[in-house]
């Protein structure tokens, strides 16, 4: 740390490290870039990583996971938090219609089934196992009996959950069809499903699905659904279909034959316009952007792939969470296609965190486009480069050469990139303070 500290391009190291918001694994590249003018052949900027501290240039890893950079995932869950708020309230600037607020919206929550009873904290106050877990009781989540616990099923439940989700959509079109009396021809001429939706783990390592589901009209969110849709018609849709859904998963070799379910606790919410009902437009945005940044953390597993199952007794894995991994591959030969081994570290679940339809809402691609182009104007007035580049005929050309040259920190470097990630947090935070209170004091 002190070696970092004492080098003369000390302050160029935190000006990179602070472009990248803290990163806590950047991405090192060294190279060359040059930007001319297209019609003059002028040498407007030429840059080269050469004079950079270890001759590299630090970019954010962008990894959305907060176990592997806290830095990178907050950018992630903000991107989500206004991708998921877009659909529910519409905003113009990301292409999406404010009359959506008038469109049927609930947040439904699809859950696993039980495997076998868990340790919990049910409204009793006391477990089947006669104690009264506190809030971070490791023990929260766990196997009554792991010996009767159903490992394999669970794993399995959460490789097809992207199976079960699939069939859930399917089915909740014929669902809402049914109900207006309509075919399913003539319903995707009147109406359409749009939604948005995260993975979350429980304790026990089941995952479930937390989804904004909303009724549009044909064209999408710019046009009015039928008079028949209405979030009751919905709500009661969505039930019946998770109830129907079913995924048959074939017997192989000694593992039986099995049927993959949703649980039976499904929860549908409709989400208040303008905070008029108890679950506000904010707050469901913000939950689903929490979640996404996580993955199966919660149970104690690890965060990256494992190589072989001999590794389990170097690692400091929860007992439940360990018999997960071991179902896993015990389960790989029988099932090679569903990659459960490869897997194993996400206690068999294979799909995306989160997900959406396509005219649900705008893409992370194009909020981080849109950043992409803020940097890239704040670049160009840096350098005073010619505000003629922006035009749409690209009045610029830029040669450049880049290779990769590793990534993350040394020891000392994570230090101190870790007190500037502190330090960004806190402003941020204040930042977020000082506006709530400006805002409040607004409306006093």
């Amino acid at each position: 740390m002190l070696r970092v500290a004492g080098q003369p391009d000390f302050e160029r190291w935190q000006e990179q490290i602070r472009r990248t918001g803290g990163c806590a694994q950047p991405i090192r590249l060294q190279g060359w870039t040059t930007t001319v003018h297209r019609a003059t052949g002028e040498t407007l900027r030429a840059y080269s990583t050469a004079d950079e501290p270890g001759g590299m240039l630090r970019l954010a890893c962008g990894n959305r996971r907060a176990s592997r950079c806290p830095s990178c995932a907050w950018t992630y869950a903000g991107d989500t938090y206004h991708l998921i708020r877009t659909g529910i309230t519409g905003d113009v600037n990301k292409g999406v219609s404010p009359v959506v607020r008038d469109h049927p919206r609930v947040f439904a929550t699809l859950t696993a089934p039980s495997f076998g009873p868990v340790h919990n904290r049910p409204d009793s106050g006391r477990c089947r196992c006669g104690s009264s877990h506190a809030g971070d009781d490791p023990a929260l989540g766990t196997a009554l009996a792991p010996d009767r616990y159903d490992y394999a099923s669970a794993v399995l439940f959460n490789n097809f959950a992207g199976d079960l989700w699939r069939r859930f959509t399917i089915y909740l079109r014929r669902e809402l069809a049914a109900r207006a009396g309509l075919t399913q021809t003539e319903f995707t001429e009147v109406c359409r499903v749009s939604f948005g939706k995260v993975a979350e783990f429980q304790k026990r390592g089941a995952v479930h699905f937390h989804a904004v589901v909303r009724l549009d009209g044909p064209d999408g969110p710019d046009t009015a659904p039928p008079a028949w849709a209405t979030t009751a018609v919905l709500d009661e849709a969505i039930r019946a279909a998770a109830g129907r859904v079913t995924v048959p998963v074939p017997a192989s070799g000694n593992v039986p034959a099995r049927t993959l379910r949703w649980g039976s606790q499904i929860d549908v919410q409709p989400i208040g316009a303008l905070g008029h009902e108890e679950l506000t437009e904010q707050a469901v945005a913000s939950y689903v952007a929490k979640y996404a940044t996580k993955a199966a953390e919660t149970t104690g597993t690890v965060d990256h792939r494992i190589g072989e199952l001999a590794e389990l007794d170097k690692l400091p894995l929860p007992t439940h969470t360990r018999h997960l991994i071991e179902a896993c591959w015990d389960l790989d030969d029988a099932y090679p296609d569903r990659m459960l081994a490869r897997w194993a570290h996400m206690l068999g679940f294979r799909g995306h965190f989160s997900t959406k339809s396509r005219r649900y809402s705008t893409t992370l691609g194009a909020l981080r486009q849109v950043r992409a182009d803020y940097r890239a104007r704040q670049e160009r007035r840096e350098h005073s480069l010619p505000g003629d580049l922006d035009d749409s005929e690209g009045s610029a050309l830029v040669l450049a050469h880049w290779t990769y040259a590793g990534q993350g920190h040394t020891p000392g470097e994570s230090w101190l990139a870790e007190s500037i990630a502190k330090e960004i947090r806190l402003n941020r935070q204040t930042a977020r303070e000082a506006l709530a209170d400006s805002r409040h004091g607004g409306m006093g």
